[in-house]
């Protein structure tokens, strides 16, 4: 697999050429048409890979990269749906020790997916606007599933 882009600077994915044509992708809907091998060039030194992870949106990748396991996850669905929230409450409703709590706070906020704030005077955490899109988009949908 390569990475192709076409005269307009549209980014696919190489996967199948022929003499005359080639079968490319769409990273962004994964939806595969021909076109014509005069149509497109090779990048070099693009990742097809990196092409591929393209099409997810970088408010999941980044959060994909970010939470580890359900209870990150969930701690970060908390900050979201209620936050601003003080670390004092986000002790009382998480099921981790202060150490782990401050381990995966750490990691989020690293990941650009929370924010300390203020709440009522006292040291908090608000989701960032990638936060919440990712967790819209990661519950989201007619076609979502909540299947384990």
């Amino acid at each position: 697999m390569q990475t192709v882009r076409d005269a307009d600077g549209d980014t696919y994915l190489l996967v199948k050429r022929s003499a005359e044509s080639s079968r490319v992708r769409d990273p962004a809907t994964g939806a595969e048409r021909y076109v014509d091998n005069d149509e497109i060039r090779v990048v070099d030194g693009e990742s097809p890979l990196a092409t591929a992870a393209s099409g997810i949106p970088v408010s999941i990748r980044r959060t994909i990269r970010a939470v580890h396991d359900d209870r990150s996850l969930g701690l970060l669905a908390v900050v979201v749906d209620e936050g601003p929230i003080a670390v004092i409450e986000l002790l009382d409703t998480a099921d981790m020790c202060e150490s782990d709590l401050h381990g995966t706070v750490t990691e989020l906020r690293a990941a650009d997916l929370i924010d300390e704030v203020d709440v009522g005077g006292r040291r908090g955490y608000a989701a960032t606007d990638p936060a919440s899109d990712a967790l819209e988009l990661l519950r989201g949908g007619p076609d979502a599933s909540n299947d384990a």
